[in-house]
């Protein structure tokens, strides 16, 4: 038995001369070169030069759809799309964080205006970022569609016929066996099949093809990249995602008048919110006492009951960080947290015009948070006028102790909590109707209130402590209740489920295409002229791989099996010189093996 491997013979030669037994190896469309023209010679006259001018614009149309649809073009495409979400991760967005934009603009007068002709601060809905985006989507369209047909047509047939010349494919064998032509068909058939390539007898030769799963997921990564690109484009038009800060004790339904801020896409409606409430029963937060981790957060939970729809039953839910409260297509994330110390506010008369409490702001790991507090109603001063109090605020869990440093935290939990206010009286500018910070006070229209020595009224209070306002103006208490607040946000992001199948059905896609090969099997037993059957193997693969002449190796022994070698005839055997294969007739190729 001798065995040749032709590693020279590349696919595209052995296609044009053999036909259909080397052609639709794969689906991929055949890519055409720069043409010239596709009108052809130009007939005299207005009408040759109309019937021209169509067949040039047809054939134009015809090459740039194939272009488009090209594996080649769509790569690029991908190569940009992902280019062009760089912008959207490194300049703030106007859709995600307006402020950002505004100061950036005021920090960059010549840059500003250059990003926003270009788009760079809404990258994801600019002109340039949705043709790209519609493009790829229309090429992956566009090539998906033939190829799937075409293969189901492939799928529907049969594994073409032996080409007449088997000497001239990559991988060969080729041996003299008495057994029967009709027994050796017969038995390379039952062994094809049992290494599970789809076989069947044609001619004096059998047929037969493994490897479709390689163009199975040649399809299923095309597909999947369509569904991932729906799934994203449908989740940014239907998306919607807020947030809300709230104290332990308060609640909170999913209303748009509920949120502290709230952004969504283009085509959300506020009928598409999940109906659902929740209240924060208790926030419960530890952290590291020791070592080089102090201070990081070891328990950090908030504990919650939450009704689905109008009239549903509460239920009890511990929510924790990336273990968000999932209510139909709504998420509720922990993501942030703080304390909000309780205050009454009295006027000079003793009565109380604010009792609540007040979140503030966490500056640092150490929960150092700023605030104000503002009293827009019900406060009258010594002289019996209505005015509105200010305060701003410092609070620190852990207080260093005065005459240690600066008003800075140096824990997290609330082992010495301290708060130090500062005084204003006079207009808040909530009447303006223009909207205001909750945690900054506007104190352009207001007076700071001042000690007995002319100095500016400051201090700092511990629980239970009171600060008292000058000339009979009040008093502000630090309670002793101290109450924690957790940060809520609720993300509805239709899509999201389908984009995460679309990306592992996209990844086993690519790896059956990269790691699995279409490769062809014939093998014919002819009877030779001096009786002895003449048996030959030859395989073909989509690319050139080494296997194939390793895999034709071991197919070849196993048939070999049932159809052994026949003895050498002799030279003095009748027609022997004409009918002992002469294997330097094969012509092959430099580096080709023979056994």
């Amino acid at each position: 038995m001798s065995t040749t491997d032709t590693g020279k013979t590349t696919e595209a030669d052995v296609a044009g001369e053999l036909g259909a037994a080397g052609s639709q190896l794969s689906t991929a469309p055949v890519e055409t070169a720069m043409p010239g023209s596709f009108g052809g010679s130009r007939a005299p006259g207005a009408i040759g030069w109309i019937t021209w001018t169509g067949r040039e614009v047809i054939g134009w149309a015809r090459w740039f759809w194939r272009q488009l649809t090209s594996m080649r073009v769509a790569l690029i495409l991908l190569f940009l799309l992902s280019l062009g979400a760089i912008p959207g991760s490194l300049i703030p967005q106007s859709g995600t964080d307006a402020p950002k934009v505004a100061a950036f603009k005021d920090r960059h007068s010549l840059l500003g205006p250059v990003y926003d002709k270009l788009g760079l601060f809404h990258v994801y809905s600019s002109v340039w970022f949705s043709a790209i985006y519609i493009l790829l989507f229309v090429s992956l369209i566009g090539c998906i569609v033939p190829r799937t047909w075409q293969f189901v047509g492939q799928l529907r047939g049969r594994p073409p016929g032996a080409p007449k010349r088997l000497t001239r494919l990559p991988a060969y064998a080729t041996w003299r066996t008495e057994a029967a032509p009709e027994e050796v068909r017969e038995a390379a058939l039952k062994v094809l099949k049992q290494r599970r390539f789809r076989a069947h007898l044609d001619g004096d030769a059998v047929a037969a093809e493994k490897g479709y799963l390689r163009e199975t997921g040649n399809l299923l990564f095309h597909i999947a990249l369509v569904v991932m690109l729906v799934a994203f484009a449908w989740g940014q038009l239907f998306k919607s995602e807020g947030n809300k800060l709230i104290v332990e004790g308060d609640g909170f339904s999913n209303t748009l008048l509920q949120y502290d801020d709230f952004k969504s896409g283009n085509l959300f409606s506020s009928d598409d919110l999940t109906p659902f409430s929740f209240d924060l029963k208790s926030f419960t937060g530890t952290y590291e006492r020791t070592g080089p981790n102090k201070g990081t957060p070891r328990t950090y939970q908030a504990e919650v009951t939450y009704s689905e729809g109008a009239y549903g039953k509460p239920k009890k839910k511990t929510v924790k960080v990336n273990e968000p409260l999932e209510i139909g297509d709504s998420k509720v994330y922990l993501v942030s947290h703080g304390y909000a110390p309780v205050v009454t506010v009295r006027d000079g008369k003793g009565e109380v015009v604010f009792h609540q409490p007040v979140p503030l702001l966490p500056q640092d790991g150490n929960v150092t948070s700023v605030g104000a507090i503002k009293v827009m109603d019900g406060y009258r001063n010594a002289q019996g006028r209505s005015e509105q109090l200010g305060f701003s605020a410092v609070f620190v869990p852990t207080f260093a102790g005065a005459g240690k440093g600066t008003m800075f935290s140096q824990f997290p939990a609330l082992d010495f909590p301290v708060l130090a206010l500062n005084a204003y009286h006079g207009s808040l500018g909530v009447d303006s109707g223009l909207p205001q910070n909750v945690y900054q006070l506007e104190t352009s229209k207001m007076k700071q209130f001042k000690d007995a020595k002319g100095g500016i009224l400051k201090a700092r209070l511990l629980p239970g402590e009171t600060m008292k306002l000058p000339g009979g103006a009040g008093s502000i208490t630090f309670d002793k209740g101290i109450k924690e607040w957790a940060g809520f946000q609720v993300t509805q992001q239709p899509g999201s489920d389908w984009a995460l199948v679309g990306a592992f059905v996209a990844i086993f896609g690519l790896a059956g295409s990269l790691f699995i090969q279409r490769r062809r099997v014939w093998v014919r037993a002819t009877t030779g002229t001096d009786g002895v059957t003449v048996v030959e193997m030859a395989g073909l693969g989509r690319s050139e791989s080494a296997k194939l002449p390793e895999e034709l190796g071991d197919l070849a022994a196993l048939v070999h099996e049932q159809a052994p070698s026949a003895p050498e005839p002799g030279p003095d055997t009748p027609g022997s010189d004409q009918d002992t294969p002469d294997p330097h007739a094969v012509s092959a190729a430099e580096g080709a093996e023979k056994q």
